[in-house]
């Protein structure tokens, strides 16, 4: 078994390495490392709704929009991004962005990354297909919100597309990009065991 989860973007030349581990207090945090290219964009607007994010920089220079707040973090800074608060980050520089952060609670947010990811790499342009990117944001609803379409119009038409998509047998077995047979998440790590 590996000791992480490994998610690569090929149309942005994102790369996650994730894995769980318990910290001191026993709860499951989700640790992560990335590299982002330069001036390649993140992931879009988008709000955790009970996961807090921290990371450092260890090379490249991180932009990010936290709420309505935009900051620039160089090597060595601390990105905190709260949940509930929308966010969004991008390389804002010209060498290769590298990271390394925690999240806690480890809720669902790397089955929903390995997902999300899974819908993109299926696309031939970086637009995601819509019947499995419904899907994806339909069944992490309650936990992960892309802030654009709002909220309420995915709460419409999202029901809509799932409805037409099974109508169509996008979702039969489980060899569709994003399933969720097909995103277990990382694995749990403890050193100690």
């Amino acid at each position: 078994m590996n000791s992480f989860l490994r998610l690569e973007n090929r149309h942005n030349g994102e790369i996650l390495r994730m894995h769980r581990r318990h910290d001191a207090e026993g709860r499951i945090v989700l640790f992560l490392d990335g590299t982002l290219p330069p001036k390649a964009d993140g992931p879009p607007l988008h709000v955790h709704f009970r996961e807090r994010e921290e990371g450092i920089v260890k090379a490249g220079t991180l932009g990010a929009q936290v709420g309505a707040e935009k900051i620039v973090v160089p090597i060595g800074g601390t990105a905190v991004l709260p949940a509930g608060v929308p966010h969004r980050w991008w390389n804002a520089g010209d060498d290769l962005l590298e990271f390394s952060g925690h999240v806690v609670p480890a809720v669902d947010l790397d089955c929903y990354l390995q997902a999300v990811f899974a819908v993109l790499n299926a696309s031939s342009n970086g637009r995601p297909p819509i019947f499995y990117l419904a899907h994806v944001l339909w069944r992490h609803r309650d936990t992960q919100l892309l802030a654009v379409p709002p909220r309420a119009i995915q709460r419409i038409v999202f029901p809509v597309v799932l409805f037409i998509g099974r109508i169509l047998g996008k979702y039969r077995g489980s060899n569709w990009p994003g399933s969720p047979e097909s995103c277990p998440g990382a694995p749990l790590v403890d050193t100690n065991a």
